[in-house]
């Protein structure tokens, strides 16, 4: 009878396995999938437990999902078994293709394992093929390279049997498409997670452009964004408010523009020298109405993701106040705080610039001239032999650094070699002469003309401070206003100043001397009261070979000549 039915129940199989296979593809998660297997192992194959063993990413197998008997449920959903248990029991008993099945007279030995387990009671077995509560049926679930995905474990099938041929090929069926179900439950699984992450991700990245777009547009400096690289590199993409007012131009014009383009000219090196990653540099840009404003750069490069296209991320800090308060401060340092004229230290520097060591009368050999050039190497044998002559330093100048002549304001060339007596190819300073002052050979010099006034300690004392430096003032006014452009009038200290005035000749510098003297003596108005000063000059020459204390010195012992060569009474009259 059981013959003549078995096509029947392999139908009738094979209905209800369709319709408990047709439900693993209708779960939504992974959970739902679990409990989907075990339940269609209850409803549909005719079993009254069932558990799926998961494996965990560490290995070991956990109770995920459990169907027929809710204390058993509570009991052991969530315990984990060990990895070594479980193959332990995946290779013991009897392999029925692929399901394990273990005779409860083996599987005693399993009693104290860690794996979770439950077993009914019941009487033993009265036939040979019926189900004893102690038996163990397994069907390993694997994926598609091999890799074992868990164990659906079973126990007390409704006909009390142990399942013929045809229950087990539907119990490995089962397990088979159950495992397919696990696999794509799991993939979904990472897949929302993998989209979860990525909006997340895209939600950050969107939090943090709006951020950077904030932080950009209204930042209270200047910030702009610049391509790098190919034909346009350096140029403006993008510019911020404060950026545009700065320059007074509307952003669709900056974008015309790099930096470069707007730089100052004299600025450009500076702009070029910078490093594009971390660089800084101070320097000026052009406005629209023509003017220049000095700023603060600072560079960082901006790569996408990908390291694709790279941008440069330029902060502009205006710093005009700060430049003009350190020009302020170097005025101040270089000039007279009275009458803002060049002070005693700016004079002695504008004149030793123009000095060297060697005077132009000093001619140089060819041997000579290339021994200046080499000057001061080590490996030249020039070095040696001038150590050894008279303890001169090596470049034949005395060994404390000083002038010979006694000044420290001598200017020498790069290099160790001055530029004073050499000629040729390394002869690149113009000499300073004096011309003849007995005949006008026509020789045009640097004429300096030594300034003391004459009655000026009379003014102070009868009329106090105040109407001395008034006096001051007006002197330095009419000096500077008596000279050409390029000409230095410098304020010593007390009454004495100096004029420096190059290209004269003998004569220019006496009538110079006379306009000035003549502009001086004029009366000199303050507080509604009039008061005359004279002026003494004396005229000294700069020359190569000289420093710039023997320049001045020269010139102020000339100007005392002149002043006591004129009585008292015709000092302050000119």
């Amino acid at each position: 009878m059981e013959t003549e039915s078995e096509p029947y129940v392999r139908l009738a199989t094979l209905r209800q396995l369709h319709r408990v296979v047709a439900e693993l593809n209708t779960a939504r998660s992974l959970a739902d999938t679990l409990q989907t297997v075990v339940d269609g192992i209850v409803v549909g194959l005719g079993y009254e437990l069932a558990c799926v063993n998961l494996v965990r990413p560490d290995g070991d197998l956990v109770v995920a999902a459990f169907a027929g008997d809710p204390a058993a449920e509570a009991l052991i959903t969530g315990r984990v078994g060990s990895r070594s248990s479980w193959e332990r029991r995946l290779t013991m008993g009897e392999n029925w293709d692929g399901l394990r099945f273990i005779p409860h007279t083996e599987g005693w030995v399993l009693m104290e394992d860690d794996v979770p387990q439950w077993h009914t009671e019941g009487p033993e077995p009265r036939f040979q093929d019926e189900w004893h509560p102690e038996d163990r049926l397994y069907a390993p679930m694997y994926a598609s390279g091999g890799e074992l995905l868990g164990v659906i474990s079973v126990d007390r099938p409704r006909n009390g049997r142990r399942p013929g041929a045809w229950g087990r090929e539907a119990l490995q069926m089962y397990a088979f498409q159950a495992a397919i179900a696990i696999s794509n439950a799991r993939l979904r699984a990472n897949m929302q997670r993998a989209l979860v992450r990525l909006e997340r991700e895209q939600q950050a990245l969107r939090a943090s452009e709006e951020s950077f777009r904030q932080a950009f547009e209204y930042a209270p400096s200047g910030m702009a964004i610049a391509e790098m690289g190919g034909d346009q590199h350096g140029r403006l993409l993008r510019t911020n408010d404060a950026l545009c007012r700065l320059l007074g131009r509307p952003a669709s014009v900056l974008r015309r523009y790099s930096f470069s383009d707007l730089v100052h000219p004299e600025d450009i090196g500076t702009l070029l020298r910078t490093s594009a990653e971390g660089g800084r540099a101070e320097l000026r840009l052009g406005r629209r109405d023509g003017t220049y404003v000095w700023v603060s750069l600072r560079n960082s490069v901006v790569a996408d993701a990908a390291d694709g296209p790279r941008f440069l991320l330029t902060h502009v800090e205006d710093i005009e106040e700060r430049k003009r308060h350190e020009l302020q401060l170097a005025h101040r340092a270089s000039h007279d705080s009275l009458t803002g004229l060049p002070n005693s230290a700016e004079l002695r520097s504008r004149l030793g610039a123009r000095l060297c060591r060697r005077p132009q009368s000093v001619r140089a050999t060819a041997v000579e001239a290339l021994d200046a050039a080499y000057e001061g190497r080590e490996g030249y044998p020039g070095h040696a032999a001038r150590a050894a002559a008279g303890g001169a330093g090596e470049h034949g100048f005395p060994p404390d650094g000083t002038d010979r002549y006694g000044g420290a304001d001598a200017f020498q060339f790069p290099g160790g070699a001055a530029a004073g007596g050499v000629d040729g190819p390394y002869d690149h300073h113009v000499h300073t002469v004096a011309p003849a002052t007995e005949a006008d050979d026509g020789t045009k010099g640097l004429a300096v003309l030594f300034c003391d006034l004459d009655g000026f300690k009379s003014i102070n004392d009868r009329f106090g401070h105040h109407t001395g430096d008034a006096v001051l003032i007006e002197v330095a006014r009419r000096l500077t206003t008596g000279v050409r452009d390029g000409d230095t009038v410098a304020r010593l200290g007390g009454d004495e100043f100096v004029v420096l005035a190059d290209g004269l000749g003998a004569a220019d510098a006496a009538d110079l001397a006379v306009r000035l003297r003549n502009a001086i003596i004029p009366p000199i108005r303050v507080d509604g009261r009039a008061v005359r000063v004279g002026a003494s000059f004396g005229i000294g020459w700069a020359s190569c070979g000289m420093s710039a204390d023997e320049v001045l010195r020269s010139a102020d012992q000339r100007m005392y000549i002149e002043k006591r060569s004129r009585s008292k009474a015709h000092r302050r009259a000119g």
